[in-house]
């Protein structure tokens, strides 16, 4: 087995930039709510969230190569969005206190 060299300047470019975008991240999560996408705020924290997540993952975790590791996160996030899924569709379909409700039920003048 020969011996890898490790350009460790060019690495360390490589974490400044993820590190950079993770901050820019960051401040698009403190100002998203208010300026833009304010009707699925949801949505683009939850999709916010997940690139940092991907990012620290793959960089900081040096996971970046590893196929094993992918195709299992994959397959764990695809059987909750399935048992996710299921369990809505039957909370959903039973749901009897429609009028009980704050969520779903008309606003009353008071």
């Amino acid at each position: 087995m020969g011996t890898k060299i490790v350009n460790y300047q060019e690495e360390k470019k490589v974490y400044y930039k993820v590190l950079v975008g993770l901050l820019l991240l960051t401040a698009v999560t403190f100002i998203q709510p208010h300026m833009f996408m304010t009707h699925s705020t949801f949505l683009a924290q939850m999709v916010i969230a997940v690139i940092k997540a991907w990012l620290i993952v793959i960089y900081y975790m040096h996971l970046k190569g590893e196929k094993l590791i992918t195709a299992m996160v994959w397959f764990a996030m695809a059987l909750v969005a399935v048992f996710f899924i299921i369990v809505i569709g039957i909370d959903v379909s039973n749901f009897q206190y429609g009028a009980d409700s704050y969520i779903t039920s008309a606003p009353t003048a008071n």
